[in-house]
């Protein structure tokens, strides 16, 4: 017997509910001129292999399907596997198998990250050379330490200046050790990540054509198109290649989307602050900047973001309680192929 799936709590702030039909995805007319005007349409749906699939990526993956369709442009599938302990092939293939139980199809190969570290690698070789990236050899208790220690006494219940993720920002400690001491580290083998110098980068002269300032251009839920200002220091010394890989998500979402040709970002709003570095890293490597839309984000009903850390219910766990593709697409507010 099929299962019928409740309605979805009310989204803080407009009131209002998701299970609503998305402004960007009925099936009929065409999106404003502003948001066409991009050709050949190209988007993206990028999750990674380290849990299952919840509803939350379901609506942005329908989202993205609806939207190319309604563009009529391509949509790309994108695994971003670049965690080497968290991301596993068989999550890799769950998520295949739960996209097409969901009836979505995708254009073109799936571009899997973790074969391509030696692109990302090239990226993070020319921003240092060109002393945009220096070696960290910081831990992370080392850098919370300072950070806490730099903080003035009478600044509040947190004193600490932290990124847009919550995560402390780097004082800068390893950005001026002298070359010899760097390559000592580095020839035994001292673990390090490498950092990109935010103040340097955010000298680096803009590219003919484009603003001094920072901006993008976002299309909303009623289709119009506007210009976003961004602001990269906000993120301080960024981590852009981890210990174990030569890329962070950071570097590699820039680099992939460039070589992917995609034109149209559509993700959720826990993203939308990492669009301001991602604009740097694009103007720094010399990439095209893609449009952006950043929906509201699916939420439990108690008002929390679903999230594969939190163990929300996976969509196998829908499917093996009898719950059909076309009551997960009804919930979230698209069309049901074949219903009018």
């Amino acid at each position: 017997m099929e299962r019928r799936l409740p309605r979805l709590p009310a989204q803080r702030g407009r009131g209002r509910l998701l299970a609503a039909r998305h402004r960007l995805h009925p099936d009929e007319g065409s999106l404003p001129a502003p948001i066409r005007r991009v050709s050949p349409p190209v988007l993206r749906f990028a999750p990674s292999p380290n849990g299952r699939l919840h509803r939350g990526h379901a609506y942005s993956a329908l989202l993205n399907a609806a939207l190319a369709a309604r563009l009529g442009g391509r949509l790309l599938l994108r695994i971003e596997d670049i965690d080497p302990v968290r991301s596993r092939p068989d999550l890799a293939a769950a998520i295949e198998a739960d996209l097409a139980w969901l009836g979505l199809r995708f254009d073109g190969p799936v571009r899997r990250q973790s074969e391509h570290l030696p692109e990302y690698r090239a990226d993070l070789a020319a921003l240092a050379a060109r002393g945009l990236a220096y070696p960290c050899f910081c831990s992370r208790s080392a850098i919370a330490a300072a950070a806490v220690s730099a903080a003035p006494a009478d600044h509040g219940q947190d004193p600490v200046r932290r990124d847009p993720d919550g995560t402390p920002l780097y004082p800068g400690t390893c950005r001026h050790l002298a070359a010899t001491e760097v390559a000592a580290r580095q020839a035994m083998g001292t673990p390090h990540t490498w950092r990109l110098d935010m103040a340097r980068a955010l000298r680096e002269p803009a590219r003919a054509g484009e603003p001094g300032a920072y901006a993008y251009l976002a299309f909303d839920s009623q289709g119009a198109v506007r210009t976003v200002p961004a602001d990269p220091a906000r993120w301080g010394d960024a981590v852009i290649a981890r210990r174990d890989v030569p890329t962070s998500y950071h570097l590699a979402v820039v680099h992939d989307d460039a070589a992917q040709g995609v034109t149209h970002v559509v993700r959720g709003q826990d993203l939308e602050a990492a669009t301001d570095l991602h604009l740097l890293l694009q103007r720094l490597l010399g990439l095209p900047s893609p449009r952006y839309h950043h929906h509201a984000l699916i939420r439990d009903p108690a008002g929390e973001k679903l999230a594969k850390s939190k163990g929300s219910q996976s969509l196998q766990d829908l499917r093996a309680e009898g719950v059909t593709p076309a009551a997960i697409r009804a919930q979230l507010g698209f069309p049901v192929p074949g219903v009018a």
